[in-house]
């Protein structure tokens, strides 16, 4: 069923908590006693990301040093990782993170829960990536009442887009799990495991999480490219925080030419770039990413500085509709100063500002 562009927002529940988070893998900063006003005159650059493939672009930058080139010897880079958006969101409320790679969802969230005061997106970095995938014995929605679908989070991207697409199927759900079709919301590393058990039947997930279900016998029963126009959806974008961003616009500078220096590489060097994913993906998990499953997931995806703002924005009206949001007022949202400044040295089109 074609749909005009959407793109989810996080309930903004979620976001409740904005305490000094212990955040798994991230560990909360406190302040940046390396800022500007430091006694070595050092910035330190807190970035976030997932340790997946639609956060290519982030993973390959980090892994071949793109990021620390671009951002030079005054800029300490500080990755840190994240399994789902509402969490690194946490993570720039509680002042934990300067920057993160994320998706649709969290970002208006982030910014609807600040009133627009708190964070900016600034580069786009992929789109697509994401599809239901279920038990071979689904062969249509109908057969999708009474089953459990996985999600990422609750209120995540993914975790919208299937309940958006449900209602529209004529279908319901809950927060709590409830409905014609139960919502089960979980880490995405489980799902291949709770998958394989029977425990759910299917999940509405990114990359490279599909191709593990359907290695894992499920088959796609919706790509979510064919929901949208021109099958281009903004899946994840670079977020800042506004408090970092006027305290150090020059760093902000630094980083978006580093975020169209990764995408350059991952779009011209495409099996390098897998590979670095691989070793990447490795180093964070304990475990590297097959490549075999890297280069079956790769065509899903298109990396883009353009983040889609159209999709982000259209999205919010289907996040109310399934009421995880309230209507926001995204006026603002979107810096691309700094992307055009880099494209325009890079000498790639600029990206009309939305």
């Amino acid at each position: 069923m074609r749909r005009s562009p959407l793109r989810r927002m996080v309930t903004l529940a979620t976001l409740a908590a904005l305490g000094a988070a212990t955040l798994g893998s991230t560990a909360a900063c406190g302040d940046d006693s390396e800022g500007a006003s430091g006694s070595s005159g050092r910035v330190t650059l807190r970035l976030g990301y997932f340790p997946n493939i639609t956060h290519a672009p982030a993973v390959v930058g980090v892994e071949k040093g793109i990021f620390a080139e671009k951002l030079g010897a005054n800029v300490k880079l500080d990755p840190k990782t994240f399994n789902a958006g509402p969490a690194a969101i946490e993570a720039v409320f509680s002042g934990a993170l300067d920057a993160t790679y994320i998706g649709p969802n969290p970002t208006v969230n982030a910014f609807s829960k600040s009133r627009g005061e708190a964070v900016r997106v600034v580069s786009g970095a992929a789109s697509g990536g994401v599809a239901l995938v279920v038990k071979p014995a689904i062969t249509g929605v109908q057969d999708l009442k009474g089953k459990k679908i996985a999600t990422p989070q609750l209120g995540n991207t993914q975790d919208v887009a299937i309940r958006y697409w449900l209602k529209q199927q004529g279908l319901t759900t809950t927060k709590e799990g409830g409905g014609d079709v139960k919502i089960v919301p979980q880490e995405n590393a489980q799902t291949v495991e709770t998958f394989n058990s029977g425990a759910i039947d299917g999940a509405w997930v990114p990359e490279p999480f599909v191709s593990r279900l359907v290695n894992a016998g499920g088959k796609v029963l919706v790509d979510e490219r064919d929901l949208w126009p021109d099958k281009k959806f903004v899946i994840t974008n670079l977020l800042v925080s506004t408090k970092f961003l006027k305290a150090h616009p020059d760093v902000v500078q630094k980083l978006v030419d580093g975020q169209v220096a990764a995408n350059e590489f991952v779009n011209s060097k495409p099996e390098e770039a897998q590979q670095a994913i691989s070793d990447a993906i490795g180093k964070i998990t304990g475990k590297p990413l097959d490549l075999k499953l890297i280069k079956q997931a790769w065509p899903t995806l298109e990396f883009t500085n353009d983040p889609i703002a159209t999709s982000l924005k259209a999205g919010l009206d289907h996040a109310v509709d399934v009421k995880l949001t309230e209507p926001v007022d995204l006026d603002g949202l979107y810096d691309l100063t700094y992307l055009n400044n880099a494209l325009k040295a890079a000498g790639r089109p600029e990206v009309v500002q939305p």
